[in-house]
Order: C-alpha cells, then sequence, then structure tokens
C-alpha cells in the first residue's frame, strides 16, 4: 500500500518511508518516443523499416542532426531475415542521403532478402537514400516526394593528387553499377542526370519529382502507402504459392 507525499509528489512505501515506488511511465514513454498516447496493437506478417534523415556511417554527426544509424538497421535487418513470422519488409524512406559505404551496406543487405520487399520513398529519397530505394523488389514514390540525382562528394581533407579523383571516381561507379542493375534505368541515362550542370544553381545533378522518377525508370511506380501494402502481401502470396499452382 502507498500514499502521496503532498511536499514532492512522490509515491512512498508505508512500511519503508525511505523507499520509493516506481511511477507508471510507459504512456510517459510513448509519448516522448511517439508522440501520442498509445500505437495500433495488431498482428502483422509484415515489418515496416523506416530510414529517415541523414544516414550515419563510420562517422559520428552532430547531435541535433536527425539521422539513421545504419549499425541499428543491419541487425534488424538480420532479424527480419530469421523470424519466420515475418513474411514481408515495407521500407519507408525520407532521407537526405549521408555516408556513401553505409547507404550501400544497407542497400545491399536489402536486396539480398529471401523475404518480399518494397519500398516508399515519402518526402525525399536522395543522394545515397537512391540505392536503398531500389534495391527493394518494387518501389513506390509518392507524387510530391523528390529524389536528388548527384555525383558522390568527399569531406574532411583532400589530398590534390590523381590517386584521389581515381578512387572518387571507382566509387561512383559502384552506385552507378547497384542503380542500374536494380533499376529499369540505363546507365547513360543516369550519368546524364547525375552530372546535369542546368539545373541546380550551386551544385551538378538533377531533381526529380514523383512521376519523373518512374518516367526515368529509377522508381516502379507513383503510390502511396495503400498501393506499396498492397503489392507487398501480392509479393508475400505469390511467394507462398505451392509451385506448381496457378
Amino acid at each position: 500500500m502507498a500514499f502521496t507525499n503532498r511536499n514532492n509528489s512522490k509515491n512512498i512505501s508505508k512500511e519503508n518511508p525511505t523507499q520509493e515506488i516506481p511511477l507508471q511511465t510507459s504512456v510517459t514513454d510513448t509519448i516522448n518516443q511517439l508522440g501520442q498516447t498509445d500505437i495500433p496493437r495488431s498482428e502483422s506478417n509484415i515489418h515496416c523499416l523506416s530510414i529517415v534523415g541523414q544516414i550515419e556511417g563510420h562517422i559520428i554527426l552532430p547531435p541535433q542532426n536527425k539521422t539513421t544509424k545504419y549499425e541499428h538497421i543491419i541487425p534488424q535487418l538480420v532479424a527480419i531475415e530469421q523470424n519466420p513470422k515475418i513474411e514481408g519488409l515495407l521500407i519507408i524512406l525520407n532521407t537526405i542521403g549521408g555516408d556513401v559505404e553505409a547507404g550501400l551496406a544497407l542497400a545491399e543487405m536489402i536486396a539480398s532478402m529471401s523475404k518480399p520487399t518494397v519500398s516508399l520513398i515519402l518526402g525525399g529519397g536522395h543522394s545515397i537514400g537512391v540505392p536503398i530505394a531500389v534495391a527493394s523488389n518494387y518501389s513506390f514514390i509518392a507524387e510530391t516526394a523528390t529524389m536528388t540525382i548527384h555525383p558522390i562528394r568527399l569531406t574532411g581533407l583532400v589530398i590534390g593528387v590523381p590517386q584521389t579523383f581515381e578512387y572518387l571516381d571507382k566509387m561512383q561507379d559502384r552506385v552507378i553499377k547497384f542503380i542500374v542493375n536494380h533499376s529499369k534505368i540505363t546507365e547513360e541515362n543516369l550519368r546524364k542526370l547525375m552530372f546535369n550542370t542546368g539545373q541546380l544553381a550551386r551544385d551538378i545533378g538533377t531533381v526529380l519529382i514523383g512521376e519523373d522518377a518512374v518516367r526515368y525508370g529509377i522508381i516502379d511506380e507513383v503510390g502511396g502507402l495503400g498501393k506499396a501494402v498492397d503489392k507487398l502481401k501480392s509479393l508475400i502470396e505469390e511467394k507462398n504459392k505451392p509451385k506448381g499452382v496457378n
């Protein structure tokens, strides 16, 4: 049994006045984490994975940056692949890009999963977010969402020698090759978009909005959450269908 101390508003045990009884903080924690008192609870065979903000790789970003840490995503992908109750993965992207190697690592893992995957770009899927978006079995982009296609960049100390350019060129080829292999765009068109100098004021590259990404063959279809979930369900049904059954 416990009573409330009016002076400090703490729960104190009647048998042991020096011992505090912890308050129920589950609702408060939910509000702090999700901005609401409760979340819908239901058994589902689909796991939703969100990749938002900036993809953090080998360097820790400032605390004010909204980040997705790749060392947090990789174990989740492994767990999803191993969990028999999860039959499909829905990837929600709203990212400005980030670390190239971290982004490519996530894209490679998604592309190599045995379970059906569908990606949905909401807001933006820029820079290294493009390979992650096309890594899924099927991709959607919202009508107003954007994708920025541009060359990779180096931050920090840059040594002015030919080897630096060769390193950048090889890394650029890795990104281009992955996008071309996992989408319908040709390498020639992708390079044209990537090195376009007539659109961005202080940069080179191209911004694609909704239907433009589909028209160039980077994304499969314009659509939102409903279409993405329906497509993932159909891919799961197709995968689970017994062989030889039409």
